[in-house]
């Protein structure tokens, strides 16, 4: 199953916030969406995942889902949305009741993703009894149980230190090793970019326009053991976007 962005632009109270934005995401792709504070990355995640409506352009979902996909596409955002009264696998139960499921196949399905996550010893916790980090393992396990094609991901890592931070991407790095998943995932970070895009979309400054969209060549799985060329292709990134991000910078200062 394939997600395309075909000519989105879109405006809030006639200020244009992106403008003709074109990329895809394939089978087994994660593609990082990078830019400047206010550039409309967060904006582009939701019209991709149709919790709104571009003004031009289309969010097009082409092929088939995985059998078995509850959900086709699926959030994970950056503040978690755990329910504190419900337990880890009761978080993850959720969405599979709305689908109905319940019983023996809810708990293969709730047991395979904890074990998937690391979370299987902490079935029985609640939210306030967890870390971030693990918080944000229980919001990816809930996920992973409805099967998605394409998993829509906010600034999944930004709530957390940069320890816990390396850990979640070394964690994200292995669940796709195990099992390539495709993603959008929207990032201000471009350590995490590099770490795990398969490509990274450049965006400028608003309205989010498309700079450039940078391939990455080198498997995601290796890429920890390549810091030095990870390190180059990120300064890269940068240098695209450096200009981009001191005049947003300036914009922001000057409201």
């Amino acid at each position: 199953m394939q997600l395309i962005a075909r000519n989105i632009t879109h405006r809030y109270g006639g200020r244009l916030v992106l403008d003709d934005i074109s990329f895809s995401i394939g089978e087994g792709e994660i593609v990082c969406v990078v830019g400047p504070s206010g550039c409309g990355k967060s904006t582009l995640l939701r019209i991709l995942g149709g919790l709104e409506k571009a003004d031009e352009g289309e969010a097009l979902v082409a092929g088939e889902a995985p059998e078995g996909s509850l959900n086709p596409l699926t959030y994970i955002f950056q503040d978690f949305a755990l329910l504190p009264w419900r337990s880890v696998r009761g978080n993850v139960s959720l969405v599979l009741e709305d689908h109905g499921i319940r019983g023996a196949r809810a708990n293969a399905i709730i047991d395979d993703v904890l074990a998937r996550t690391n979370l299987s010893d902490f079935r029985d916790a609640l939210p306030r009894q967890l870390s971030g980090g693990m918080k944000q393992r229980v919001a990816i396990a809930r996920a992973l149980a409805v099967k998605p094609a394409i998993m829509l991901m906010d600034e999944p890592l930004s709530a957390l230190d940069s320890q816990t931070r390396e850990l979640l991407m070394d964690d994200l790095v292995s669940l796709w090793s195990r099992e390539p998943f495709s993603a959008c995932y929207v990032t201000h970070n471009l350590n995490e970019a590099v770490r795990l895009g398969t490509r990274i979309v450049v965006l400028s400054r608003r309205p989010g326009r498309i700079r450039e969209i940078v391939e990455i060549d080198m498997p995601i799985d290796e890429r920890a053991e390549r810091l030095v060329e990870l390190e180059k292709l990120q300064r890269h990134v940068w240098e695209i976007m450096r200009e981009e991000a001191r005049e947003a910078d300036r914009e922001i200062a000057n409201v």
